[in-house]
């Protein structure tokens, strides 16, 4: 009674989002292979990017680049692995300096970049203000505008706004001590609460592939701030192209505003274009 029934299998498009997957034929050693090539050459694979590029699972790139841990190629990130003895061009930072030291690295770049970052906001908007060296120089440089809300998670930047007639918040949270900074999930569930007009993201290095820093921890404040803001702002001196970091903030393309102090080398510089970042340059 089966004679004259059609079976018709879904196409990918008909499976929906995340039920389709191009199968990835290649022996598992040849992709291990391929990926030693990304992370050696670039200095950073992300796990989401590797898996759609082989078309395989998440987990399965996860294992690969554990593989590649083990043989003293990458050192495994959140997001990723990077290169073990970085690349030529790229600087991999694996240990968090102390931020006094950070603040004096590159001091007159930090302020005039802060001064140029400073003329964004106009009176009444909503400001998201993230931790860090350059960010903090943003803080003390934001008295012309008048009338701002200030949401930060920097303690520094907090007692900097104080006095200024800015509304200034805090989130609650855990108190990290060596940024002074709040973070956690009470901090991050309640920064979503709310809508930025801008973004001020300080990074620890910029490359191709998008943004690092130092700590889990903040990065997942830092990305919050990226969710919520119209306009995304990151504060970034030259020292920092092509610098790794344990943590992938973002890719470029959820950027709007890079201001720095100096022209990014060519193949930044494209990158930036493609991703349509308008660089402003202190």
């Amino acid at each position: 009674m089966f004679d004259n029934v059609t079976i018709e299998f879904p196409t990918d498009q008909e499976c929906g989002e995340g039920q389709a997957m191009k199968t990835d034929r290649r022996p598992s050693e040849l992709r291990l292979e391929m990926l030693r090539n990304r992370v050696t050459e670039r200095g950073f694979v992300s796990v989401a990017a590797a898996a759609q590029e082989f078309g395989v699972s998440e987990m399965t790139i996860r294992r690969d680049l554990d593989r590649l841990e083990q043989q003293d190629v990458a050192i495994r990130t959140h997001g990723g692995a990077i290169a073990k003895n970085g690349v030529l061009g790229r600087t991999v930072d694996v240990d968090e300096p102390a931020f006094d030291g950070r603040s004096r690295t590159n001091a007159d770049a930090k302020a005039a970049i802060a001064r140029v970052a400073a003329t964004i906001p106009q009176a009444h908007q909503t400001v998201g203000l993230d931790v860090g060296s350059t960010t903090l120089q943003l803080a003390r440089h934001l008295d012309d505008a008048k009338e701002l809300k200030v949401f930060t998670n920097s303690l520094r930047a907090a007692m900097a706004l104080s006095d200024t007639g800015h509304q200034v918040y805090l989130p609650g949270g855990q108190v990290r001590a060596m940024e002074n900074s709040v973070c956690g999930s009470i901090a991050i569930n309640q920064l979503r609460n709310y809508w930025l007009d801008h973004a001020f993201i300080g990074v620890s290095g910029i490359t191709e592939d998008g943004c690092f820093d130092y700590s889990l921890e903040e990065t997942e404040v830092k990305q919050v701030y990226l969710e919520r803001a119209s306009n995304v702002v990151v504060l970034c001196d030259s020292s920092k192209f092509g610098r790794l970091s344990l943590v992938q903030v973002c890719e470029l393309k959820p950027i709007d505003v890079l201001v720095t102090d100096a022209p990014p080398p060519p193949r930044l510089a494209a990158a930036l274009t493609d991703a349509e970042v308008r660089t402003v340059l202190a």
